[in-house]
């Protein structure tokens, strides 16, 4: 008897301990994964906020890229459809795409503009000895390749009269891919009057004045101010007349 009661005793001891026990670890369980609950937000937040990130910026680029693609299209059609062409018949009856450089993300740059009420009208000389009567709207500050740089932007006087163009801007401008890669009077590109102090300009839009294909046009020429000392490498390329 003595040892049946000893062995009831001791295994009601130890049953008495392992039943403390399974409830010390279900509190113990309990309580990590309440933890665990709580520090998971904290301990994943910072990657999934990296990864909207980079997602965001791919999501970016891409549409960037897309929107790039879509101009060069829109340029094509408006080349090859006679109402809209500046090339002679004899060009265009030919003519299958304009030559772009490839679509390149980093010549789309973020400028400061610096609005000039007061300047004055000015003529702006044209490539048939016309003039065209332009006023400095702004100056625009922006990095590209590496350095800061500047530009006059222009708004014309009769042309800013005319119904969808009251808030036409434009950005003539020269580099050094001038008489190599790409025509030799410099490049355009049309912009918007924005309603910040902020404004986004797009090498990849740049394209030839038209007397870079045709004679009969009168183009205004990119006034010294505004020569970029680097190469564009971005837009329309240079018109080879085959």
């Amino acid at each position: 008897m003595y040892k049946v009661r000893y062995y009831l005793k001791n295994a009601s001891t130890l049953n008495c301990i392992f039943t403390q026990l399974i409830k010390v670890m279900k509190h113990s369980i309990i309580w990590l994964s309440i933890s665990v609950i709580l520090l998971l937000p904290f301990g994943c937040k910072e990657k999934k906020k990296y990864h909207d990130v980079a997602k965001k910026e791919a999501i970016a680029s891409t549409k960037v890229l897309q929107e790039i693609l879509s101009y060069q299209l829109e340029k094509d059609k408006e080349f090859k459809n006679p109402e809209t062409s500046p090339l002679p018949d004899k060009y265009r009856k030919n003519f299958e795409g304009l030559d772009f450089f490839e679509p390149d993300t980093t010549y789309v740059v973020q400028a400061k503009l610096v609005r000039t009420p007061n300047a004055k009208p000015f003529l702006m000389p044209t490539t048939t000895g016309e003039n065209s009567t332009e006023v400095v709207y702004g100056i625009v500050h922006f990095e590209l390749n590496g350095r800061k740089r500047q530009l006059e932007i222009y708004q014309n006087k009769e042309l800013m009269l005319e119904e969808g163009y009251e808030d036409y801007l434009f950005l003539p401008f020269t580099d050094l891919t001038n008489d190599e890669e790409t025509y030799g009077g410099g490049r355009y590109i049309d912009l918007r009057i924005p309603r910040t102090d902020e404004i986004t300009i797009d090498f990849n839009r740049a394209y030839n004045p038209y007397c870079a294909y045709n004679k009969k046009y009168s183009c205004p020429i990119v006034p010294n101010v505004n020569h970029l000392n680097t190469k564009v490498l971005a837009g329309v390329k240079a018109f080879v007349k085959n």
